[in-house]
């Protein structure tokens, strides 16, 4: 696979670990943090380690696994801890872990004395797909998602595939939702190629055909202003679904899982409101449904799930805001759907 440019950093992909440890070597860094939680200390620090085992000074920060530590408090463990080690100015931050660890080691980095380098080494697919590419940083609060934040850039993105068989079948579905996005709403192609490969481990051109599409988006718009938003699809309701998940359910879904809800309810939008072929509404929603687990939605929850949605950092003047599909392959961003029209596509989703 070849190497992917972004706007300011590489995305590796050839002997890419390596390449990390080139980075490390040629960077002159006073130290070296490398952030995780439990699972990528246990199954991806080692195989990293064996690639800086030479560093002197390199420092490990632990964080709990899960949507739950991607918050405040959380990051101001990591502050205290970069103060208590003496990191200075020309520290580096490794954020070694899937969306969590991407998301919130780049937003601690990009605060931390006003800014330190970060690089990402994504561990999880739906990190390799989408939390490590394009320069989000943030962390949730008052259960919504990724509200505070900045837009830095990492100084590289270091991509190893062994990584992902580590991870179990649900993972794996979790980050498959944002490849089967990117055909959605740019590649047509792509989208009739997930269709018929073994998506049970992505293949690598896979994996690297998802990243260029999200590295092209977000080159041609760095702040979200315009077509950064076509990566909204499925979102707004996925977002509400999932944050609603989180607070109410023993076992909460996972990102990718509450993303495929919002891509069948927004693509029932896209067919009543923008004209979506009713013959792609019903592949859209065969191949989703097939590929993920029903989930009951109650209409009980619909006024939280409307609050959750009110409260998306993608609205526009108090108005509930959606990417929607003009057809596979093309997206159309800034649809205002009202609140009885979110109701009726959840209750077409709940109808299936």
């Amino acid at each position: 696979m070849n190497n992917i440019q972004s706007d300011s950093y590489t995305v590796y992909f050839n002997d890419s670990l390596t390449e990390l440890r080139n980075f490390v070597e040629q960077g002159n860094y006073s130290r070296v943090f490398i952030l995780t939680d439990e699972h990528t200390t246990e199954y991806c620090l080692p195989v990293v380690k064996q690639y800086l085992d030479e560093l002197d000074n390199f420092d490990l920060i632990e964080v709990n696994a899960g949507e739950e530590s991607k918050n405040i408090d959380f990051c101001i463990g990591i502050w205290k801890t970069l103060i208590d080690f003496g990191a200075d100015r020309k520290a580096l931050m490794i954020n070694l872990g899937g969306g969590v660890i991407t998301d919130m080691g780049g937003f601690v980095a990009s605060t931390y004395k006003r800014g330190i380098d970060f690089v990402q080494v994504p561990t999880t697919l739906l990190s390799q797909v989408d939390a490590s590419v394009g320069g989000k940083t943030g962390v949730d609060m008052d259960a919504v998602k990724n509200i505070i934040g900045t837009f830095t850039q990492p100084k590289a993105v270091f991509m190893y595939v062994g990584f992902l068989e580590t991870l179990p079948p649900r993972q794996i579905l979790s980050g498959l939702a944002e490849m089967l996005k990117h055909g959605l709403i740019v590649d047509a192609k792509y989208w009739d190629q997930l269709k018929v490969s073994d998506l049970s481990l992505p293949a690598e051109e896979l994996v690297h055909r998802s990243v260029e599409i999200k590295n092209e988006v977000v080159i041609e718009d760095p702040q979200e202003k315009g077509i950064r938003k076509a990566l909204n699809f499925g979102h707004t309701v996925g977002h509400a679904v999932e944050t609603w998940s989180l607070m109410n359910d023993a076992d909460p879904l996972s990102h990718g899982e509450a993303i495929a809800i919002g891509m069948i309810c927004e693509a029932w939008l896209s067919n009543k409101k923008i004209g979506l072929p009713d013959s792609q509404l019903l592949e859209i929603t065969e191949v989703l449904s097939h590929l993920y687990k029903r989930y009951k939605v109650q209409e009980d929850s619909f006024p939280t799930l409307l609050e959750h949605m009110q409260k998306d950092k993608k609205n526009q003047n108090g108005q509930i805001n959606c990417t929607l599909l003009k057809h596979i392959g093309e997206y159309s961003i800034d649809n205002i759907c009202t609140e009885d029209e979110l109701c009726d596509s959840l209750r077409y989703y709940a109808s299936l």
